[in-house]
C-alpha cells in the first residue's frame, strides 16, 4: 500500500522535462489531460484509498461466526469485495454468514467513512470538469484527434474573422479541407452550425504559439500550407516564421496591412504575401486604364458558375478621395500614378496630407464642396466605418447625382445597405484578401497567369475576355491546372511514353463527338519553367508540362475522363474506339495480322 501511494505522488507531479506543452501533436493534449487529472485528483484518491484500506483491514480483523458457531474471518479478497459493494450503495447483504454485532458496528462506520469518500471524490470531479484549464486540455485533445483523423490533404487556417470565414466557406465549396484556429471561441463556434459539406476542426487557442500549431497538423504529412489571415499583423507574422522554421516544405500565405509588415514577411521567404488595400489600389487604377484586364481577375477568381459580374468602367476626370488611412492612401498613390487628378478629404489634423487636402469631415456637404465635389467624375467612400461611408455617398449623390461611387464596406452584413444605396462599385478589402488567397491555394497558376497577362495590356485582354463570356455562355469560369504525370494525367503519360504525339487541341477534344471540342481553353502552359500564355492546340504535350484551364463549370470532370481513360483518349486522338481489356485487344490484334 505504501508503494501504491509513493506511485500516485509521483504520477501527481509534473516532471520538469514533461511539461505537457513540449510533447509532440496530440500528445500534448492528452499528458496534459492526465496530469492535470492526477493533480487535481491526488487528494481525493488518496482519501479514498486510505478509507478503503482502513475498512477492509478492520473487516479482517474483527472475527464472525459462521452457520455451525464456529469462528471465522474475511480473508482480503472476500473483504475487498464486501466494501466495494457496500461503499457503492449496492448492498448484497451480509455475506457469506450473518455478522456479529462487532461486524455490524464496524460496517456501519465503513458505510459512513466510504460515502463522505465518495461524496468528496465526486465533489472535486465535477469542479475539475468545470474548470477551465481542464475543459481547454480537453478540447485541445479532442481537436489533435480530428487533425489527426483527417484523411485527406488540408491547409490550416490561422483566423476566422471576416476574411477567415469567406475563405473557409470557399475551401469547403471546393472540397478543400480546412483546419481553423481563432482566438475568438464564439465566433469558431458558428463553424458548427454552417451546412459547409465538409467537418472542420477547429480550436479557440492562440494561434501564435508553436504547440497549437503543432496540435493542428503543422508536422502532419497531409498538411499543405498555413494561412495567417488574422488581420493582426504581429500575429500574422508570427505564425508565418513558426510554419516557415518548424516545417519549410509548407505553402506559406499571410496577410499584411502595413507595407513593413510585407517587406517582413518577404524577408523570410513567405510564398504569397496579402496587402488587401494595395491591391484595391492596384485594381482601381487598372480598372480606369485597362478595365478588360480588371474583368479578366474579377472573372477568374469568382466562383464558377455565377452570373458573370457587370463590367467595371471607372471614368476619368477628377477624384475625391474620402478618408486618407491605409485604404485610402493606397488609392491615392495609385490614381495618382496613374495620372488622374485627385483630391483628399481629411478629418484628422495629425494625419501626413497630401498638397491640396481638405480638412473637415466628408459626412457633411461644406468639405465636399471645397473638394470640388460638383465637378468631381468619382469619389471613393474609404473610411473605417461603415456608417460614415454610407453618409459620404448618400451625401455626394445629393450634391452630384451624376457622381461614380466607390464605397469601402469594412463588415459583410453591411453589404446589402450599401448595394441599395446605389454604390457603383463595391469594394470589400475581405473578400479581396479571400479571392487573392483562394487562388494561391486552390490553382496557384492563376495568380501566375494574372501576373503575365498585365504585361501584356488592354489591347490583348479584350479579345480574351469575350472568348471567355462565349465560351461560358455569361457565366463565371471555373479554373483549373494538371500536371501531365502519372497520378494526374496516366492515360496521356501512358501515350507519350509509348512514342505518340499528343496535342493539346486534342486532348480537348469532346469524348461524345470527337468532332467537336469541349467548353474549354487553355490559358498557361508551365515547361521546364517556361511560361507560354494561351498555347496554340497544335502544341505537342510532353510529360511534366503543367496547364492552366478555364471552361464552363463541369468541364474538368469531362477532361479527368479523358486524362485517366487510354480508350477514351486513342478514341479523340484517331477516331477509333478500341477494344477494351487484355482478350479483347489480343483478339482484335489477330484479326489485324
Amino acid at each position: 500500500m505504501s508503494l501504491l501511494l509513493l506511485w500516485m505522488r509521483r504520477l501527481g507531479r509534473r516532471p520538469a522535462g514533461m511539461m505537457g506543452g513540449e510533447a509532440p501533436g496530440g500528445e500534448a493534449g492528452v499528458n496534459s489531460i492526465v496530469f492535470l487529472f492526477l493533480r487535481r485528483m491526488r487528494t481525493p484518491l488518496l482519501v479514498l484509498i486510505a478509507v478503503y484500506t482502513v475498512s477492509i483491514i478492520g473487516l479482517i480483523l474483527i472475527p464472525g461466526v459462521d452457520a455451525e458457531g464456529r469462528p471465522w474471518r474475511f480473508d482480503l479478497f472476500h473483504a475487498f469485495y464486501f466494501i466495494s459493494y457496500t461503499g457503492s450503495t449496492i448492498g448484497f447483504g451480509e455475506l457469506p454468514y450473518a455478522f456479529t454485532p462487532a461486524q455490524r458496528l464496524w460496517v456501519t462506520v465503513t458505510i459512513y467513512l466510504t460515502v463522505i469518500g465518495w461524496l468528496y471524490a465526486v465533489g472535486n470531479i465535477l469542479a475539475l470538469v468545470q474548470d477551465p484549464a481542464f475543459q481547454r486540455a480537453l478540447a485541445e485533445s479532442r481537436f489533435a484527434a480530428r487533425v489527426r483523423g483527417l484523411g485527406t490533404p488540408f491547409y490550416i487556417i490561422c483566423g476566422y474573422g471576416q476574411s477567415g470565414s469567406l475563405l473557409v466557406r470557399a475551401l469547403c465549396r471546393r472540397g478543400v479541407q480546412p483546419v481553423v484556429l481563432d482566438a475568438d471561441g464564439e465566433r469558431l463556434a458558428r463553424l458548427e452550425l454552417e451546412d459547409l459539406g465538409i467537418d472542420v476542426p477547429w480550436l479557440a487557442a492562440g494561434i501564435d504559439e508553436a504547440r497549437i500549431l503543432r496540435l493542428a497538423g503543422l508536422l502532419n504529412p497531409r498538411c499543405l500550407g498555413v494561412v495567417a489571415i488574422s488581420s493582426v499583423d504581429a500575429i500574422d507574422v508570427k505564425v508565418a516564421i513558426t510554419a516557415r522554421l518548424l516545417n519549410p516544405r509548407l505553402l506559406v500565405v499571410a496577410r499584411a496591412e502595413h507595407a513593413a509588415t510585407a517587406a517582413n514577411l518577404r524577408s523570410f521567404e513567405t510564398q504569397d504575401v496579402v496587402d488587401p488595400y494595395a491591391t484595391f489600389g492596384e485594381h482601381l487604377a487598372m480598372a480606369l486604364d485597362e478595365p478588360s484586364l480588371h474583368m479578366l481577375y474579377e472573372y477568374l477568381v469568382r466562383m464558377p458558375g455565377l452570373p458573370l459580374p457587370a463590367r467595371v468602367a471607372p471614368p476619368r476626370g477628377h477624384w475625391i478621395v474620402c478618408g486618407y488611412g491605409r485604404f485610402g492612401r493606397a488609392a491615392y498613390q495609385h490614381l495618382s500614378a496613374a495620372g488622374v487628378p485627385v483630391t483628399v478629404i481629411e478629418e484628422s489634423e495629425a494625419t501626413a496630407l497630401p498638397a491640396g487636402s481638405v480638412l473637415g469631415r466628408a459626412t457633411e456637404a461644406e468639405p465636399l464642396r471645397n473638394a470640388g465635389v460638383h465637378s468631381a467624375i468619382g469619389l471613393i467612400a474609404g473610411t473605417d466605418s461603415d456608417s460614415d461611408n454610407l453618409s459620404i455617398v448618400y451625401t455626394a449623390r445629393l450634391l452630384n447625382p451624376q457622381l461614380y461611387v466607390v464605397g469601402r464596406v469594412n463588415r459583410i452584413a453591411e453589404e446589402e445597405l450599401f448595394t441599395a444605396a446605389g454604390v457603383d462599385l463595391l469594394i470589400a478589402p475581405h473578400r479581396l484578401v479571400v479571392w487573392r488567397v483562394l487562388g494561391e491555394l486552390t490553382v496557384p497558376l492563376v495568380n501566375r497567369f494574372l501576373t503575365l497577362a498585365q504585361r501584356r495590356g488592354e489591347d490583348w485582354a479584350r479579345p480574351l475576355l469575350a472568348r471567355l463570356e462565349d465560351l461560358c455562355a455569361g457565366c463565371t469560369p471555373d479554373t483549373w491546372e494538371i500536371a501531365l504525370d502519372a497520378r494526374q494525367a496516366p492515360a496521356v503519360v501512358a501515350q507519350l511514353l509509348a512514342g505518340r504525339t499528343v496535342r493539346l487541341g486534342e486532348l480537348l477534344r469532346d469524348a461524345q463527338n470527337r468532332v467537336e471540342s469541349m467548353p474549354v481553353m487553355t490559358l498557361l502552359l508551365l515547361r521546364a519553367g517556361c511560361e507560354t500564355l494561351l498555347p496554340g492546340e497544335d502544341l505537342p504535350l510532353i510529360v511534366g508540362d503543367r496547364l492552366l484551364f478555364a471552361g464552363r463549370a463541369g468541364s474538368e470532370n469531362r477532361l479527368d475522363w479523358t486524362l485517366g481513360s487510354v480508350k477514351t483518349l486513342e478514341y479523340l486522338l484517331d477516331g477509333v474506339e478500341h477494344p477494351d481489356g487484355y482478350v479483347w485487344r489480343w483478339l482484335a490484334r489477330r484479326r489485324g495480322d
